[in-house]
């Protein structure tokens, strides 16, 4: 069962796709037709360079309009290809020629495979597939089957259960959004990789594993020509998403067999153990004194760098002005920035061993004397995630690696007691390459894509969380530079953490504690606070303590969403204050706008201070 793609998935010329192909870890290729008919050399050359990089062709792929047979029979002869793909979906009605064909291929030990009709008027896909067999009855004519087709308009796996596998000769899996349009739209503009989607995945290659299927698993991607990035990054995303889900699989079914490395399970993170950021200058005095005002307290120093632990209740922020080393690197590159996160989980060691089968890179650099060399990996943006257990004394980094502030000043906390979730800002064609990072690493779930209307756009937002919500992340994905989504990400050159939501239990105790402090906190536009009365009929003595303390406000079902925000500092970061109740499970979406608008205005005062 070898671990393929379809190189038409994947952008650039054929040699540099194959070269990302086998570095990334694939075993074998779907070849097509016209990739070989735009390679600079023979067939033969194509396919002794093939061999070179370790890749078998697991099948040639026509896209001709009509079956050039002899014409591709000859090619796949050149290639030593024993599997041809015809992509033309047919019919039984269409097979008058397919006996001929089918004796020919069977010469020459060669099989051929038709794809499954995605949308036969009147007849599922699985009904579709069992009359082709039937109308081509010969041990060298079988299917091609995608995922896509198989499982489009809320088909079930088990649909395919009863169909003959041994003529099942070549399977593409591709993911999609839940949907209601017909299967042949998805094949055309729907597809993403495996995880990125809705569809039940799994199930339909449980189904095939469990009848005995021994063919090629192929990726079958978005199509080239949909791509925004490089070769290497479909590929690795590919190779992740496709070992992600094999691995489901052969948890359920440990009688399959995948040419895929074994893992580890999904890391369960139970929180956030520590936020830290890079900054320099103005930048360093700007945080540390929003920190002030959010009633935190400087607490400890590193023993022997410029680090700075700064606490309230179980939140960890480190503020690092080292002029060397990772935090440095990070600030030359993206300016003041969040460039580390430390996740809690049970097993570091294991965590690791996880992340780097799916292609993470590790992050390591020096480590001092009475420093821990604390297990980490490269995020997909370049940023880094370290990670603590309590199986060492991984968790005692904050007593091993820094000393107490001894005249630390007496601070009145804010009620601030953990990390809600972490917004982290990238370019939307990024944005699924991080859903499937966190996604196959961690055991965390996404919820479906919203769309938020910024005054100059539209940003696309995704949260995922852990199964009991202990690490929340939203990814944003800015389509356009105009938007405040699209300047942070100008201003970082690149991803980043764009804002931290730190959770109380009593917004409106937390809110007067922090106008005692100073806090600089966002101005909402009284209109906002009218429509609220409007839509919710909120108790008027509790609208008024809203739109008094700037506060935002959600509703749904029975629970309810209250937000403060800071002001932004160095290049559009900002804090979030909040509280849930009755279970809320959202990030108050619907306030988003109103949030957006705010920060325009914000920006706008600064810019004509500046200019004044």
């Amino acid at each position: 069962m070898t671990l393929s793609i379809a190189t038409t998935s994947i952008p650039g010329d054929l040699s540099a796709r194959l070269s990302a192909i086998s570095a990334a870890g694939f075993h074998g290729v779907e070849l097509s037709a016209r990739d070989v008919a735009s390679f600079a050399g023979s067939a033969k050359d194509c396919a002794a360079m093939i061999a070179d990089l370790g890749l078998k062709i697991v099948a040639l792929r026509s896209d001709e309009t009509a079956f050039e047979f002899e014409r591709v029979l000859d090619l796949g002869a050149d290639l030593g290809v024993d599997l041809l793909l015809s992509a033309d979906a047919q019919t039984p009605a269409d097979v008058s020629g397919w006996t001929t064909w089918v004796e020919k291929a069977a010469s020459r030990d060669v099989r051929l495979a038709a794809m499954v009709p995605p949308d036969a008027p009147g007849e599922s896909y699985a009904a579709s597939a069992l009359d082709l067999i039937r109308a081509i009855d010969h041990p060298n004519f079988g299917l091609f089957l995608n995922s896509l087709h198989a499982l489009a308009e809320g088909a079930r796996p088990a649909s395919i259960g009863d169909l003959p596998i041994d003529r099942v000769f070549h399977v593409q899996i591709a993911d999609a959004p839940k949907t209601d349009i017909a299967a042949n739209h998805y094949s055309k503009s729907s597809r993403m990789l495996p995880g990125q989607g809705d569809l039940n995945l799994a199930g339909f290659v449980r189904i095939l594993a469990r009848g005995g299927y021994s063919g090629a698993w192929v990726l079958d991607g978005p199509h080239s020509a949909q791509s925004q990035t490089s070769a290497e990054v479909v590929v690795n995303d590919g190779y992740r998403a496709m070992v992600n889900l094999l691995n489901r699989v052969r948890r359920r079914e440990p009688d399959a067999v995948f040419d895929i490395p074994k893992l580890t399970e999904r890391v369960y993170p139970t929180g956030f153990e520590f936020i830290e950021f890079a900054v320099q200058g103005d930048d360093a005095g700007a945080l540390t004194d929003l920190l002030s005002s959010l009633c935190f307290r400087m607490e400890r120093r590193h023993v022997s760098k410029s680090v700075e632990l700064w606490r309230q209740g179980a939140i960890n922020i480190v503020v690092n002005t080292e002029r060397r080393g990772f935090a440095r690197a990070a600030y030359l590159q993206h300016g003041s920035t969040v460039c580390d996160m430390g996740l809690r989980v049970s097993d570091a060691g294991a965590t690791i061993a996880r992340a780097a089968a799916l292609g993470a890179p590790r992050f390591s650099q020096p480590v001092g004397v009475g420093e821990l060399d604390i297990p980490a990996i490269r995020g997909v943006g370049g940023n880094v995630v370290h990670f603590i257990d309590e199986k060492s004394n991984l968790h005692r980094v904050w007593d091993i690696e820094f000393n107490p502030v001894t005249a630390a000043k007496a601070i009145q906390p804010a009620g601030l007691r953990r990390i809600d979730h972490v917004a982290q800002t990238m370019k939307y064609e990024e944005m699924q390459s991080w859903l499937l990072y966190y996604i196959s690493t961690f055991e965390m779930e996404k919820s479906p894509i919203v769309d938020v209307a910024d005054p100059a756009g539209v940003v696309r937002s995704q949260a995922i969380e852990s199964p009991e919500g202990e690490v929340r992340l939203n990814l944003n994905g800015a389509e356009s530079r105009r938007t405040l989504a699209g300047a942070f990400l100008a201003d970082q050159h690149g991803a980043g953490v764009q804002h931290i939501a730190l959770q109380t239990d009593d917004i409106f105790e937390t809110s007067d504690l922090l106008a005692e402090s100073g806090f600089p906190r966002l101005a909402i536009s009284p209109d906002y606070y009218a429509a609220l009365r409007r839509e919710f009929g909120l108790d008027e003595a509790l609208a008024e303590r809203l739109q008094a303390g700037d506060i935002l406000y959600d509703r749904r079902g029975g629970g309810e969403y209250f937000q403060i925000y800071s002001d932004p500092i160095f290049g559009g970061f900002f804090f979030e204050i909040v509280e849930r109740r009755g279970g809320y499970a959202g990030y108050g979406a619907r306030n988003a706008p109103t949030r957006l608008e705010a920060q325009a205005i914000h920006q706008q005062k600064n810019e004509a201070r500046a200019h004044a």
